[in-house]
């Protein structure tokens, strides 16, 4: 399967902005009738995630729950485990909030990645960025700063 990687890029240096930036991503897939992985690195970040997919916007309604093996419905679903479903038959987008890259094994079609103006996330990027390339993918590029819509988040 041929995966697109896109690297959504922040101006602002924070983890709130990217969450936030996270959540309106989350949120256009979604309304796009795709389904989505956000994959975070621990719980704490799950956690926060989960609240703020409820928060983030006045008119924003992304259903969403944190992945169990139950058989999940909502088309959001939040993991931090170790490794994300290596088959994409569940999802159609994965959002990496990690500092690692998407494991090679993993087909889901299309990776999203929101890098914000932090050093040391920026660089993680550009860590990533290289990683995909060198499996032969083409990610590509987006400023969300001068993609932003007013009034929204």
């Amino acid at each position: 399967m041929t995966q697109q990687v896109d690297f959504h890029i922040l101006g602002e240096s924070s983890d709130a902005a990217r969450l936030r930036a996270a959540c309106r991503l989350a949120e256009q897939a979604f309304l796009a009738g795709r389904r989505v992985l956000a994959w975070t690195e621990d719980a704490a970040a799950t956690e926060e995630l989960d609240t703020l997919l409820w928060t983030f916007g006045d008119r924003a309604f992304v259903p969403h729950e944190v992945l169990s093996g139950d058989g999940a419905e909502a088309p959001v679903q939040i993991s931090h485990a170790s490794a994300p479903p290596a088959s994409g038959d569940r999802f159609d987008v994965l959002l990496n909030l990690r500092a690692c890259a998407v494991p090679p094994e993993t087909d889901i079609a299309r990776i999203i990645e929101v890098i914000d103006g932090d050093a040391g996330r920026r660089q993680e990027g550009r860590d990533r960025f290289r990683a995909y390339r060198e499996r032969g993918l083409t990610p590509t590029h987006h400023n969300l700063d001068s993609e932003a819509r007013p009034g929204h988040g």
